[in-house]
Parts: structure tokens; sequence; C-alpha cells
């Protein structure tokens, strides 16, 4: 008892310590004479200058960003795509309806305001081409057509305190996070005369990232990693002095603005403000309570989230994976149900054993790495939990028939088989890429003896080949100079599909132009795999049949013998296999697939171009002859014994008997796949699965130089503050920002759901002259190109420039 009073005084005082310390992940501050403004999960919020409580100003679920105080305090200019795109909004600092102030299809951001408070500071893309790149805009405060402020680049700025001059900003970096960077995209900030757009360039003898101008009195505050680290910086117009404000150290300054001595900046998720007098920082407590629906853990239908899927061996369930959740789903009768229900823990790439009775698939529960976990068929039990050693996750897992193996393709390309009733793992081979890691496809043979697989060569190009579980050894039996994958054993026990190519080395320089035109083709081909077998192509000839003379078979005669039993073991005689490598009798094309049905059957997937799904055929190895089975497929399993097709057609799922002439009649199934979903907890496991990723994949082992677990603690604490996905992808980005890498992005994410208005354009360049819409400039129509065409200069119209536009569908403007 003692003991457990002293637990819950010990949570107590680290609880009040947290709440002592506030609310982090606060973004974008600015501060006015009384107040601070500020961006928690997406929304605008007000605090007194001094911290507390905080005031909610919006809430929407869409993202706001960049709120700036008015010079007197009394609104605040914010950034918000709950339009469906970014645009300028204005709001009163007690609260209310936002105005809407910009309405641009290439959409705006609020950038500050004027000195006079009667405009605000926007940046906007619009009016620019071919490639869109920002300028810089004033707008009126009640609204009307923006004003540009130079034809420059322009991505932020900052006027003087007379209005006169701006400090400017012209990028708008794709990867504002990459720390170090010293490309192309740093350029220095510059000071434009207004009037005369005379420019003078701020010192940056190195490249550096130097960001976010402040223009406070006499002197330009400004963010610079010139030290590596993003610390503030100012400048002296009048004396030209550079010099350095902060000296942090680990985490960089983020968003900094300010208004009259007091600066104001976010780091490390604090919110802090600067005296530019006395050099004194100090971190503000602010606390922030609110309701976030985007956040709470609800009831999710993931169905549209479905992937991995495959039949049981009897056709009866689909088993799939689908938002880190594993479902199983009746083909027929009866519900969903989800085997795994945790949020907080990613459960990928299941598959059946053969007879049904078990399911296996990969989860990261231990947060290190991922295990393979064995359940019994509807997910009561965990029979078992095999760590997978060395690898880090298992792409593309295959079960043997007799259900004793499974083998998977780890985060290194190597080829591991795992035994199942001895708990241990082999590495049988290596795949040649990296790229290979989910692209290999393991193939166990009907007597479970043996694995055909493809690997890239040192030349690009894929060969076959064939493991034997007795031999523990791998033969090659395609052409090192043909590109050859998807091996597919025949249920007859004799034969071997795969797919080939001559001709794909026209294409395969991803950098090389003169392969835009290539069209490169697979032919499908059969092995025979024992050396006695005769060809399934041999020509076929009809002959007279003798018959004999047979005496008649005595009642009374009969002998004991015993029942000839086939042997179900598979042959192979590696001699000469190539001599045995048939092609089929069918059109070469662009085949992406070829699957095994039941015996003497198989199924390959075309590529046509401009088609939705692909074209599938079935051949007969019996007749001779291949059909369209179907077309518009997309995901494609046949079930372990060749009977059943778990189809993806049209973007539902089917399922067909194999031995129909084609998927006329399938069986529509009906996912329904419901999950509690747990934002906060599938939140931290995606930072935590970001975080292995990185670590485990980098090419540099030494992740260019960075202690990736001192990273961890850095952003690991802001996971509990997360209340909607932007504040996710923000720490995502700054954590890849780390590695200093180009090519390495952020992107994607299941954001809340938002309206998009449509805008339309006239296709002319507007003046406000007399209260009224001048027509400077109408563009004429390209009446050949089908996507250039002015609206005002159809014909009939006779609209000329000078003309004002003063009224839509009879509403006066």
């Amino acid at each position: 008892m003692n003991q457990k009073i002293i637990y819950s005084l010990f949570f107590l005082f680290i609880v009040q310590i947290n709440l002592s310390q506030g609310t982090r992940l606060l973004r974008d501050p600015d501060i006015s004479l009384s107040h601070i403004t500020f961006t928690y999960a997406s929304d605008v919020w007000i605090v007194s200058k001094t911290g507390g409580l905080a005031k909610r100003i919006t809430s929407t679920p869409a993202i706001e960003s960049e709120p700036y105080f008015s010079p007197d305090g009394k609104s605040i200019a914010f950034t918000s795509n709950r339009s469906g795109r970014n645009n300028a909004y204005l709001v009163p600092i007690e609260g209310g309806t936002p105005m809407q102030l910009t309405w641009h299809p290439s959409g705006s951001k609020a950038k500050g305001w004027s000195p006079d408070g009667k405009s605000i500071l926007i940046s906007s893309n619009r009016d620019t081409a071919p490639r869109a790149y920002d300028r810089l805009y004033t707008i009126s405060v009640k609204g009307g057509l923006p004003k540009l402020l130079s034809t420059q680049w322009g991505n932020d700025g900052s006027y003087s305190p007379n209005g006169s001059k701006i400090v400017i900003d012209k990028m708008d970096r794709w990867d504002a996070e990459w720390r170090g960077y010293r490309g192309g995209q740093n350029t220095p900030l510059i000071i434009m005369n207004v009037k005369t757009q005379d420019e003078i360039l701020l010192p940056n003898p190195n490249r550096t990232t130097d960001i976010k101008p402040v223009w406070l009195n006499k002197k330009i505050y400004f963010l610079s990693d010139r030290d590596l680290i993003a610390n503030i910086w100012s400048y002296q117009p009048d004396t030209k002095s550079l010099e350095q404000i902060t000296k942090f150290k680990g985490s960089d300054i983020k968003n900094i603005s300010g208004h009259h001595n007091t600066l104001i900046f976010e780091r490390d998720g604090y919110i802090h403000t600067l005296d530019t007098n006395s050099g004194l920082v100090n971190q503000i407590n602010i606390q922030v309570i609110g309701d976030f629906p985007w956040a709470e853990t609800k009831w999710e239908n993931v169905t549209n989230w479905g992937k991995s899927a495959s039949l049981s061996p009897n056709g009866k369930r689909v088993i799939m994976e689908a938002r880190g959740e594993i479902f199983t789903v009746p083909v027929e009768f009866g519900d969903s149900r989800n085997i795994t229900n945790s949020s907080g823990k990613a459960e990928r790439r299941p598959l059946w054993s053969p007879n049904g009775d078990k399911i296996a698939w990969f989860s990261d529960e231990n947060r290190k790495n991922y295990q393979l976990f064995i359940s019994n068929q509807d997910g009561t039990k965990i029979i078992d939990k095999i760590d997978i050693g060395e690898s880090k996750l298992g792409w593309n897992p295959s079960w043997s028939p007799d259900g004793n193996h499974i083998a998977f393709v780890d985060d290194d390309v190597r080829l591991k088989v795992v035994d199942l009733r001895l708990k241990t793992i082999k590495t049988i081979d290596v795949g040649g890429i990296n790229l290979e890691r989910g692209s290999i496809q393991m193939k166990w043979s009907p007597d479970s003896n043996w694995i055909a697989y493809s690997k890239t060569g040192d030349n690009m190009l894929r060969q076959i080949y064939i493991w034997s579980t007795e031999l523990n050894t791998s033969r090659a039996i395609t052409d090192p100079f043909a590109d050859s994958f998807s091996p597919a054993w025949d249920l007859n026990n004799k034969q071997l599909y795969f797919l080939a190519s001559t001709n794909i080395a026209l294409g395969s320089g991803w950098a090389n132009t003169s392969s835009i035109m290539a069209n490169e083709t697979y032919a499908a081909y059969v092995v025979n795999l024992d050396i006695e077998d005769k060809s399934p192509f041999k020509p076929k000839s009809d002959e007279e049949e003798i018959l004999e003379n047979k005496p008649e078979k005595s009642k009374k005669v009969k002998k004991d013998v015993p029942d000839k039993k086939t042997s179900s073991s598979l042959k192979i005689d590696f001699n000469n296999i190539s001599r045995r490598t048939l092609s089929l009798p069918i059109p070469i094309r662009n085949y992406t697939y070829i699957l095994a049905g039941s015996a003497n059957t198989a199924f390959l997937g075309e590529r046509i171009p401009n088609s939705r799904g692909l074209t599938l055929h079935k051949f007969d190895l019996k007749k001779q002859e291949s059909k369209e089975f179907t077309t518009g497929a997309g995901s494609t399993f046949i079930s372990a014994n060749g009977k059943n097709m778990l189809l993806r057609l049209n973007g539902s799922w089917k399922l067909v008997k194999t031995s129909g002439p084609n998927a006329k009649g399938a069986k529509s199934i009906k996912p329904n796949l419901q999950m509690k979903l747990n934002r906060a907890d599938e939140w931290e496991q995606m930072f935590e699965e970001a975080w292995r990723y990185e670590k485990d994949y980098f090419y540099d082992p030494n992740m260019h130089g960075r202690d990736w677990n001192l990273v961890y603690k850095r952003y690991s604490p802001l996971i509990p503050y997360i209340k909607h996905r932007a504040d996710l992808t923000y720490i995502f980005d700054q954590m890849n920002g780390e590695l200093s890498v180009g090519h390495s992005y952020v992107g994607g994410g299941d954001y809340p759901n938002l309206e998009r208005n449509q805008v339309g354009l006239l296709g002319a360049n507007f003046s406000l002259e007399n209260g009224r819409y001048r027509i400077n400039r109408i563009l004429t129509s390209e009446n050949w190109n089908p996507g250039l065409s002015g609206p005002l200069d159809a014909p009939g119209l006779e609209i000329k420039k000078g003309y004002y536009i003063v009224g839509i569908n009879n509403k006066e403007l």
C-alpha cells in the first residue's frame, strides 16, 4: 500500500512538472503589446503576453497557420485551407467568424501587415508561368484586388517601421526543414525600396539558410544557420553590421516574429520571448485546453484501406490488412472480424496456413522490429511469436504447402525461410538490389521441397532461381541475358511458368531519354522440370487405332495386387534445363505477372496503355490456347488448391472460380472493415516506425553524422501533444530534416476532409477603378489547344479592354 502511494505521488509530481512547463507543439507565434497568438492543433489561439490559459480563436478541421497581429493588436491575419486551398483571413482578437480576403484558385498566404495597419502582406504564385513561383502582394483589410508589390520572387517579408522599405525572403523552399542545407534555394535576404524597387542584398557568403525576416526599429532580425543551428541574427542597414543574438545548441529556432522591442519564437515546441534591449530570453508557460474531435478515439470504417488480401484455402473467407489491422472477411455469410484490434501496433502482410487452421502476419508489437505472429484462424489465440533475427521487416511471406515453413524477403533483401517447428531462420539467398525487397516473390513448389524466385544480376536483369530444401542450394534456370521473373508452379507437378523479356534493355534506364518511346514486352514460358517428361507442345497427329482380339477374362482368376501409388513429390533435372524451356503459344505482350490456377492452367496479367487495370488471360496447357478472362483487374490472388481466385475488379473485390472460361458471374465480396481507431496510439506508433525506418534503411550507417538516438530523444516528447495530423507531419519533417539529405520527402496522411470551393477565372486582368472592376487585358484563346481557352474571348461576346464588369448572374458587384 505504501509503495502504491509513493508511485501515485511520484506520478502526480511528474504531471505537475509537465503542467508547469506548459503545452508543447505551439507554433507560428506572434506578439502584440498585450497578447501572444500562435497555432496549436492547426487552430489559432490567443493568450496573455505573460502566458496562462489560452483562448481558442478558430475551431475547424482545416490547417490554420501564420497568425499575425495588426499593428494596433486588435485583429489577427492568418492563413487557412478551410476553402480547400490556402487563403488569407482576418479575425478580431475577441474571435468570431473570420473574413476571407483572398479567393484566387492559386492560393495565398498571410505574411504580415503594412505599418499603417490598412493592408495585409500576402504571398501568392498567381499569374506566374511557366513554373509557378511566389510573389508578394498587399490586400486591403476591406478586401478587393491585391496589389503586386514587386515582380521579383517573394515568399516572405517585413516592412521597415515607416513602410518605405521591405526586407524580403525570395524563396519558398520545398524542404524547409533540411538542416545545414547549402544548395541553390538559399538566396540572400534583400532590402527593397518600395517605390524605386532598388534592392540591397544582406550578407550571405556561404549560402546559409537565412529566413523569417522581422524589421524592428533600426534592425532586421532573422533566422540563420551560419553555425549549423538556426539562431537569431541581426543586421543593421545603417552600419551594415551583422550580429549573432542567440547561441542555442541542438534544436533550431523556428518561426520568429516580433513587436516593438520584443521578439517571439518557437523552439522545442515551446514559445519564448527575447528582449532586444537586454537580450533576456524567457520561456512562456502556456496552457492549451480544448476539444479536438479530429484527434479523438472513434470507430472508423477502413474498408477503402484494404490491401494484402488473400483467400483461405477453401475460399470461404478473405484475409486482408487495413490501416495496420488484420481482418477476415466472409465471402458470403457472416461478419468481418478485426482479429488484432491494436491502433498502437502495425500488423502487416497476413496469410492463411495451407489447411486454413492458422493465420500469420508481421507485427511491430515490441517497437524494436517486426516479429512473425501465428494465431488460430479466428485470431482469438496467439500461438507463437517468432523473432525474425537480424531482419527488421518481412515482405511477401509465403507458407509452404505442408505448413512447416514460411518464406519471406527482409529489409536487406535477404531471402529467409522460417522453420515453424524448430523456430529457426535461415538465409537462402540475397537479392541483387534493394529495390527488390518488395517485388521478389518466393513461390513454394506443391510438394514443399523447392522455392522458385527471381533475382537481379549484375547486369540489372533478373533470373529465375530454384532453391532445394534438401540440399540448401539454389540454381539459376534462365538465361542471364533475358529479364525473367514471376515464377509459378503448375499444380500438375511437372511444369514451372515464368515471364521473360529480351528487349527490356531498351527501356531500362530511367534517365536515358532514348527509352521514352520503348515498348518492352514479355513472353510467357514453361519449363519441363523432369527430363523424362515429354513436351506439352508435342505435335498432334490423328492415327488409326489398332484393335486387338483379347481373350475373355476369367471370372475366377483374381490376384492380390497392391494399388499403385503415384508419388506427390516433384522431380527436377537441372541438366540441360534450358533446352526444356518452351515459349507458350500465345502473343508476346506487356505481361506483368503469371499465376498458376488448377492443374494445367495459368493466368497472365497484361498491361494495356490507357486502360484501367490489367487484362487477365487464362491459358490452358492441354488445349494450348489462351482466352481473355476479364478486364480491369487489380490485385489478384489464387487459393492454394488453384480453384478460387480473389480479384479486385474495377475497384470491387470479387470471388471467381478458376475453372470457368471467364470472370462473368463472379461473386461480389463486400468487406465491412470497422476498427476502433485510437489516433494517439496510432500517431505514436507511426513516429516510432518512421524513426526506425530511417535508422534501418538509410544508406549511410553513420546517419550523416547524426546521433539518431539523440534525435529520438529530441522529438519523441512532442508526440503526446499531437492533436491534428498536421502536427505529426511537422514532427516527421523536422526529424527527416536532421539527416540533411535531398530527395527525402514527407507527405500524405489521413487529414480531416475539407470541402473544396470551386473558383473560376475569366481570363482577364482587372484594376479597381471608380468603384468597379475595369478590364485591362483580355487573354486571347488558343482554340487549337483545348486546355487554353479565354472565356471573355469567345466568339460573339465582343467584350473589349476598358469595359467594366458591373455584375455577375444579375448580381451587382
